[in-house]
């Protein structure tokens, strides 16, 4: 936020009356500045939409839009569940929860595919494919994300350890014998976890092939890491939306599944083999009869 508001304060003296009223909001209340629509801001501080796109421009900016994209990647680490709740308030306004929500997850799919490296998600796959072991590294809300990949890594490849342990002693614990063959994977969104951060720096000092998925490249977990997945997380209430991360968590698991597919067909085979035999799911007949 530091450098925006460097601009903002540089630039003060040349600002119009109206883009001065902007500026100051935005000093003080960037935290609710950052999720509102040029309209919002307009009438908000008593100005014209015109008006808010014009500052947008005047102080370095491509358009309202990289004004606002700007302010909610400097902001979004740094609010507090109270802060969360009343910018949601402020975002739904007079729309339902569920539109609102539900919009707002279509929208980040949408970036996702945008922001998404294709390169870095072909060698992340390469990375996961060729491992000796998968680690895969998430703490608080992300670890229901490292559960699910791990499921199904663990159904394809059988060489799977989930980490989502806070306790720097167990971290290192269960790292002590990541190495050059292996992978691991960080999972972290706003507010980021300096744990996840930790164990990565030390997986990358190891020599393992390091993979980050998190939201955006100003993420402290890019630092470390050789291949980035960027998937667009943003907060609902005090609930970090995690949609679009599963989806491009899927997508990780069907290109692994397509790169290995003769060795998964024939584990899926016996899988299935072994499910039959002990009657692990049921059919929809010998439910009915059940229910009879």
């Amino acid at each position: 936020m530091q450098s925006l508001l460097t601009k903002i304060g540089v630039l003060m003296p040349k600002l119009s009356k109206g883009q001065k009223l902007i500026a100051k909001f935005i000093e003080e209340q960037y935290d609710k500045a950052a999720f509102m629509t040029a309209a919002k801001l307009g009438e908000t501080v008593g100005v014209s939409e015109s008006t808010v796109v014009r500052f947008a421009t005047e102080i370095g900016y491509d358009g309202y839009p990289k004004l606002q994209n700007a302010m909610q990647e400097m902001i979004r680490d740094k609010l507090t569940s109270v802060q969360r709740i009343e910018v949601t308030t402020n975002r739904i306004g007079t729309e339902t929860v569920l539109e609102s929500v539900l919009n707002q997850d279509i929208d980040k799919i949408k970036r996702t595919i945008e922001e998404t490296s294709r390169g870095d998600f072909r060698q992340a796959v390469d990375a996961v494919v060729n491992a000796k072991n998968i680690y895969i590294f998430a703490v608080r809300s992300s670890s229901a994300l490292a559960n699910f990949l791990a499921y199904y890594f663990e159904l394809i490849f059988g060489n799977v350890r989930v980490i989502s342990t806070t306790s720097k002693a167990q971290i290192y614990e269960e790292l002590f014998r990541i190495g050059e063959k292996d992978t691991i994977i960080g999972i972290s969104f706003p507010r980021y976890s300096t744990t996840a951060v930790e164990a990565m720096n030390f997986a990358s000092d190891r020599g393992a092939s390091v993979i980050a998925l998190t939201d955006s490249m100003i993420s402290p977990l890019v630092a470390p890491a050789d291949y980035v997945l960027l998937a667009r997380s943003d907060m609902a209430s005090i609930v970090d939306s995690l949609v679009a991360p599963l989806s491009l968590i899927n997508a990780l698991i069907v290109a692994t599944v397509l790169a290995k597919k003769d060795d998964v067909i024939r584990t899926f085979m016996d899988l299935e083999r072994v499910w039959d035999e002990y009657d692990v799911y049921g059919n929809s007949n010998e439910d009915e009869e059940i229910q009879k």
